[in-house]
């Protein structure tokens, strides 16, 4: 079956990845792409632990930021999701989806006033975006 497929590739790609890394453990692509399988498989720790890891060896490391912003946000650690998220944006202003779950995350803290200039770059950055009618709602 195509998800046993899947599965099956996952599965090289992250000896692949684990490999490279016993090579060279700073490989900060080896390290946020087996954090990305780990975070597909919901192994939420694990992703974390090394989404970390690559931002310690490169700190302007955009993918590990905004996807420690995503698991911090699953865990309920708003607080911690917004900082990452923040960080994110340093990185990649113009990234839409950033915007997006900031905004989402500081509505969750109860912090609307601050969420609303998220919400309006979301709908800048994504007019034909998944969530852009949500976003014209709660930025008014």
């Amino acid at each position: 079956t195509r998800r046993s497929s899947d599965l099956s590739q996952q599965q090289e790609a992250a000896v692949a990845y684990r490999k490279a890394l016993v090579l060279d453990p700073n490989l900060v692509p080896a390290l946020v792409n087996l954090a990305n399988i780990h975070y597909a498989r919901d192994e939420l720790i694990e992703a974390q632990a090394l989404y970390e890891r690559a931002m310690t060896v490169e700190t302007e490391c955009f993918e590990a930021c905004f996807n420690l912003g995503n698991i911090c946000h699953d865990l309920g650690r708003y607080d911690r999701a917004v900082a990452c998220y923040r960080d994110a944006l340093d990185l990649n202003p113009t990234y839409a989806d950033a915007h997006f779950y900031i905004a989402v995350t500081l509505e969750k803290l109860g912090q609307s006033t601050e969420a609303k200039p998220h919400w309006r770059a979301y709908q800048q950055l994504a007019p034909n975006g998944e969530w852009v009618n949500l976003a014209r709602e709660l930025s008014e």
